[in-house]
């Protein structure tokens, strides 16, 4: 049976879903924003700044789960310009081992939510359950 889990450290969400369902096989983490984020007001604006932050989230929300970045299997990522699509390319791949990045889209919405310019979300694998 899916778990579905709010994190208490996260803005509770404002539309009828979950920050993290979990089922027996895998995570799933919804889209994040630094607008979700305590300390994302000052980033935002900034592609690889907004970036790195959101990728530490998505990982320690992992963590709590006893998962890492190397179980990630799939990214969504929503970039409000995607003339920026290498800027954050930069930041991204500095959170996988060369070689071992997770399948990904990467798509234009200029209207992320909370003026943010990146949206992450994604799937990992979850670690096996004792």
């Amino acid at each position: 049976m899916p778990q579905f889990i709010n994190d208490p450290t996260l803005p509770k969400p404002s539309f009828p879903g979950s920050h993290m369902v979990i089922d027996e096989h895998y995570m799933f983490i919804s889209g994040l924003t630094v607008a979700d984020l305590s300390n994302g007001k000052a980033a935002r604006g900034d592609v690889k700044e907004e970036t790195r932050l959101v990728m530490r989230e998505l990982e320690r929300m992992l963590a709590q789960e006893g998962g890492t970045l190397a179980d990630v299997v799939r990214v969504d990522i929503h970039l409000s310009d995607l003339r920026q699509i290498n800027a954050l390319d930069s930041i991204y791949a500095e959170f996988f081992e060369p070689g071992y990045y997770p399948a990904r889209t990467c798509t234009e919405s200029p209207n992320i939510c909370g003026g943010s310019t990146v949206e992450i979300t994604l799937m990992a694998k979850r670690p096996p359950q004792e």
